[in-house]
């Protein structure tokens, strides 16, 4: 079997497959215990390290366990709590905002509705493709994140640079149950094999598939072929 010889789409079910082999027990690496626990877990890992939330989120959640103690908490003592992950101001701020929606509007219940979460403030696809697919069995669409992102451009499954038009071609090439897989596993396998400033091609079980790895004729001509 070479790249070559495969479409893209079966390109995109062997990465998978490979993927979910090395990575068997892969799951969300955020640490919660509820719905809005994960949710607001998720809004806190924009542009920060899941390690760096899993430190911050034990204190925030002791202090403001569920959605109604975070629809009512002070702000400024929120702000503090979850000050280390970065932008501080606008997380704590859609914290509060998306809890005070979910108390008022969906009866303190996050919702399980890819439309509903979109409408709470600081939720986009990703999050909403999270929170549903961890917190509810729901694989409404594909998570991507900067790992997946980096990595579904660099094996040559997207030539798209939105994290929605990426999302679009993601859903067209791999079955519906294992959207959240493959974003899952990628997300492993970027930080461990295929890092942003110097991936281990050298000992990367996915190089014969990469578009990375393709001779310069071949990738001038990957569009037509592929």
């Amino acid at each position: 079997m070479t790249r070559k010889s495969l479409s893209k789409k079966q390109r995109a079910l062997e990465i998978l497959s490979r993927l979910q082999h090395l990575y068997p027990d892969a799951t969300c690496s955020l640490d919660y215990s509820t719905p809005v626990q994960l949710l607001v877990a998720t809004i806190l890992s924009a542009q920060c390290t899941d390690e760096r939330v899993n430190k911050v989120t034990p204190a925030l959640f002791e202090r403001f366990p569920d959605a109604e103690n975070l629809a009512k908490a002070d702000l400024l003592e929120l702000e503090e709590l979850v000050r280390s992950t970065g932008f501080y101001h606008n997380k704590a701020k859609n914290i509060q905002g998306a809890c005070r929606m979910i108390v008022n509007d969906f009866n303190s219940i996050v919702p399980n509705q890819m439309e509903q979460l979109l409408k709470l403030p600081g939720v986009a696809r990703k999050t909403a493709n999270v929170v549903l697919a961890h917190a509810y069995g729901i694989n409404a669409g594909v998570t991507v994140d900067t790992h997946v992102k980096r990595l579904s451009q660099r094996l040559g499954v997207t030539t798209n640079t939105e994290p929605v038009g990426i999302e679009k071609d993601l859903m067209k090439l791999l079955p519906q149950p294992d959207w959240e897989n493959w974003s899952i596993r990628l997300i492993y396998h970027g930080r461990a094999v295929c890092k942003a400033r110097s991936p281990g091609c050298n000992v990367c079980e996915l190089a014969d598939l990469c578009a990375m790895n393709l001779p310069q004729a071949e990738s001038k001509n990957s569009k037509k072929k592929y």
